[in-house]
């Protein structure tokens, strides 16, 4: 399997991929909140939405998006990242959050953006890429897939001189150790909510 380049008109796939990738990942639970009658649709669905908010930020702004096919050229795992000078938002993606947080509500808007200003951890390093979302369709984890995309996500930022490297968040701990492994150290921790952690994390390129 090869990691290609995606654009926008694979924004339909990538949302497949990281809405099954990220089903049960601690943050999506914490902001979209329990799947209740007055939640309004269900969780599965709400997820779908959510993450077709994470994913159409980068596809709109036309942000790095890498892929990774199996043997039928399905997409079995994607990667988005926020490139070194992310350009502003358009205002056809501006309309389309807009939309969605309107569908999912002042209460999970609220959490999100309780959960994004305790992951502020990355003003002190410098210019440089960071990696919103990594995953692999259930079915293919455990394979060692997500290590073909994460080297490919350390290829973008190498390639552009101007970047210092790589910025990613993540809510379970054990990933921290991995990480580590990729040669990711931990700049900063934050305790979301009960039973919610965060830990920023950078790997310098240069």
């Amino acid at each position: 399997m090869t990691v290609t380049p995606l654009a926008f008109d694979n924004l339909v796939e990538v949302v497949s991929v990281l809405t099954d990738a990220f089903h049960d990942y601690p943050v999506m639970r914490y902001v979209l909140g329990p799947d209740t009658p007055d939640a309004g649709a269900p969780y599965p669905v709400r997820l779908h939405r959510l993450v077709q908010l994470f994913a159409s930020g980068r596809a709109y702004r036309q942000d790095p998006m890498l892929g990774l096919r199996d043997d039928r050229g399905v997409l079995i795992g994607a990667a988005v990242m926020t490139q070194r000078q992310p350009p502003e938002p358009p205002p056809a993606f501006v309309a389309l959050r807009e939309s969605i947080w309107a569908e999912l509500g002042a209460a999970p808007r609220s959490r999100y953006e309780t959960y994004a200003a305790a992951a502020d951890f990355f003003a002190t390093v410098g210019p440089h890429h960071h990696l919103n979302m990594i995953g692999v369709r259930r079915t293919h984890q455990g394979l060692g897939r997500a290590r073909e995309l994460l080297t490919a996500v350390h290829d973008v930022a190498a390639a552009d001189a101007e970047s210092s490297g790589v910025s990613l968040t993540t809510e379970l701990a054990q990933n921290v150790a991995l990480y580590e492994h990729f040669g990711y150290r931990v700049v900063g921790h934050a305790r979301v909510a009960l039973g919610i952690e965060t830990w920023g994390m950078f790997r310098d390129s240069r």
